[in-house]
């Protein structure tokens, strides 16, 4: 077969061989002779395909990086290509290539991860398939569904959702940058999962494309994996090309209000109330919790502050008394709310009220610049006036090692739901997350590791207060901390499970099943990928 584009091929096959940043030249000349020579349309390849020897290669890279920590000089391996496919055919063609020449395949579905794994690898060599070109969103209003392409973000959803209809939602996240790709096939939590379940629990069909090359839907892919990549993590086993979700009747207007109580003001006593409430109070009420630093009024020093930061599916005149019934301990009051479109309340909790909602299309994290680590956690039972206590001091005491605490609620709707239904296995049972997040401005090794070292610290002294064997937490806020894979295909079910379990539960076995079904060789793997048996 001729090779298409044959004079720029030549140029870096010959560059390739020379170059001391291949770590395998034959590997990788035999690869992206693969990719070169079984492209379906040659006109478009410059398009498509960057490798180190575009000039816009370095740009590009640097812009899939969405994590300053994970950025040079931090020493990470730059992929041996990028792809952004057009169509179809050229994420089949990338997978085709990359089995036959044994290249890792990173997915990134046009938002950001925790750990970078969907643009990073620490087993070379790789390639960034990146679905930034595949954001079709079809709205059908009358059936209340959608076609989502894998490479939107949630904020386009929300955004093409309210071009069609004020009464039409979906649940997902707060964050309009994430990707939907990872963030449906995690579970996709959000300030409505009380009401209406997760994202995972709202999608109807998917389209994949699998180790084969095949095009999958639900019909074809069998219930098995359509289980698995609901909640699991699609990355360990195949591509998500797109979602279809089923729309949300959402009310004409929402009401959401910010109430601050700080330590002087009773914030413990408030806290430890709330943890016997937001599970259990009305469904439409998604009360979140934020614990952060704040001036005391007393004597100008620091001192902790509890924000509630709330969404209620209706009006405020039946919010009120619905408040003063189940949690008169906040003082919530008339002026402390605001009625608002369900639209509206999206730039609210994403801290853009008052954009245009045409900000919601706008696919650059913010802020952007800081350097970030997360961690999540899981709460049971509730922590007791004198844990709470602790934690405060902790929290104030040691201000490297966290910035905010998120505490989001459980209950209602997703109490409801069998925790075997999809992956995503914290149901009944659960009363709410507790999200750790350090940030920081300073560049260099020496502030990473003082931070990292910190919430790691932190993390460990929350131990006695949330879940336990497994200490659970939650996929999309991935965590490398708990445990890794071996290179190559070497990682046990029992060395997975250390990690797995934490992720999944109960579900992590039948995961495993799947993933040793619709991809035994384990192409499809990252550090925390779903190994087969």
């Amino acid at each position: 077969m001729k090779t298409p584009n044959a004079s720029l091929l030549s140029l870096i096959i010959s560059l390739l061989s020379l170059s001391s940043w291949a770590t395998s030249a034959h590997t990788h000349e035999n690869f992206l002779q693969c990719l070169f020579l079984h492209f379906p349309n040659s006109n478009s390849i410059s398009k498509v395909i960057y490798t180190p020897y575009n000039s816009s290669y370095e740009s590009i890279w640097l812009s899939e990086i969405r994590m300053d920590r994970f950025k040079p000089p931090a020493p990470i391996t730059k992929p041996l290509a990028i792809v952004k496919p057009l169509e179809d055919s050229h994420i089949q063609t990338s997978i085709y290539c990359s089995k036959r020449h044994d290249v890792q395949i990173r997915i990134r579905s046009g938002g950001h991860d925790y750990e970078g794994l969907s643009y990073i690898s620490y087993e070379a060599p790789f390639i960034i398939v990146d679905l930034e070109n595949f954001q079709s969103i079809t709205i059908d209003v009358e059936n209340s569904t959608a076609w989502v392409q894998a490479g939107a973000t949630i904020g386009q959803l929300y955004y093409t959702i309210a071009q069609k209809s004020p009464t039409l939602g979906f649940s997902a996240g707060i964050c309009p940058t994430v990707g939907v790709g990872g963030h449906f096939s995690g579970g996709g939590y959000g300030m409505m999962s009380r009401n209406y379940g997760i994202s995972a629990d709202n999608i109807i069909d998917a389209r994949l494309i699998d180790v084969n090359g095949r095009i999958l839907d639900r019909k074809s892919m069998g219930e098995d994996l359509f289980w698995a990549i609901r909640g699991g993590g699609s990355a360990s086993f195949g591509v998500i090309i797109a979602w279809h979700i089923k729309l949300l009747q959402v009310p004409e207007t929402v009401t959401v209000f910010t109430v601050n109580r700080t330590l002087e003001q009773n914030a413990t006593k408030i806290v430890h109330r709330w943890q016997s409430v937001s599970a259990k109070i009305d469904e439409k009420l998604a009360l979140r919790l934020y614990l952060r630093r704040a001036n005391s009024s007393q004597d100008g020093k620091e001192t902790g502050q509890a924000s509630f930061v709330t969404l209620y599916l209706g009006g405020v005149d039946t919010l009120l008394p619905l408040m003063e019934q189940s949690f008169p301990e906040l003082g919530l009051a008339r002026s402390d709310c605001i009625e608002m479109s369900w639209i509206d309340s999206i730039l609210y909790f994403a801290s853009l009220s008052g954009e245009p909602l045409d900000v919601l299309l706008n696919r650059t994290p913010s802020p952007y610049g800081l350097y970030y680590k997360g961690k999540l956690d899981y709460v049971t039972e509730p922590i007791s006036e004198t844990g709470l206590e602790s934690i405060w001091k902790r929290y104030l005491e040691y201000p490297e090692e966290m910035n905010e605490l998120e505490l989001s609620p459980y209950g209602g709707r997703l109490s409801e739901i069998s925790k075997s239904a999809t992956p995503f296995p914290n149901r009944a049972g659960t009363l709410y997350s507790i999200h750790y997040a350090v940030y920081w401005a300073e560049a260099g090794k020496s502030a990473l590791n003082r931070h990292i070292s910190g919430i790691r610290r932190f993390y460990s002294f929350m131990t006695p207060y949330v879940t336990k064997n497994p200490r659970s937490t939650y996929v999309n806020c991935r965590d490398l901390d708990l445990g890794v894979n071996n290179k190559g295909n070497t990682t046990s079910y029992e060395q997975a499970s250390i990690w797995g379990l934490k992720y999944y539960g109960i579900n992590f076995k039948r995961l495993v099943h799947v993933k040793t079904k619709v991809d035994p060789g384990n192409f499809f793997r990252n550090e925390q990928s779903i190994p087969p048996l």
